[in-house]
């Protein structure tokens, strides 16, 4: 039977036996699962990441974007879960799929190689920056003031 709904379970490890009808979150190894939502019971696990499965709470319900596409199955079911809804799509074909991945693919790569590379230390940064004339540091004004700082100082000039 198709899962019109998913309520939202926290826990810190997901279970060996899902239930339908549940999404389980664990925050601790940003991973959401849980049974397919067209009856067939396999388990479906969304990563959660900046490159993978991104997930809202509004302190009832659950959304997670983008969409669940189980590809990978026989049902090769397709659908949104929105505000714990679930909102089926179309079926995609097979290039659609094959793009989908090498996007991700590509995605992942891209997101995992910036966080390879050793942040360079702020004092090394800070040589590198090149220092204004002490009259022009002082006739800038600070990134940190706003357009209402700026009119009352105008104001308070006159």
């Amino acid at each position: 039977m198709k899962i019109n709904r998913f309520k939202p379970q926290f826990v810190e490890y997901i279970p060996d036996k899902l239930e339908a009808g549940i999404l389980y979150l664990s925050m601790e190894f940003a991973t959401a699962s849980h049974a397919c939502a067209c009856g067939c019971n396999r388990e479906v696990v969304t990563p959660l990441s900046p490159v993978g499965w991104r997930m809202r709470y509004d302190g009832e319900n659950v959304s997670l974007e983008p969409s669940i596409g189980n590809w990978s199955y026989p049902c090769k079911s397709h659908y949104w879960i929105k505000g714990g809804t679930v909102r089926w799509d179309a079926e995609m074909p097979q290039w659609a799929i094959d793009e989908g991945r090498e996007r991700d693919r590509n995605a992942r790569t891209k997101h995992y190689a910036r966080r390879s590379h050793p942040a360079v230390p702020a004092a090394q940064v800070e040589e590198r920056i090149p220092q204004l004339p002490a009259a022009t540091q002082e006739a800038t004004v600070p990134a940190s003031r706003t357009w209402w700082d700026i009119l009352i100082a105008v104001f308070r000039q006159k």
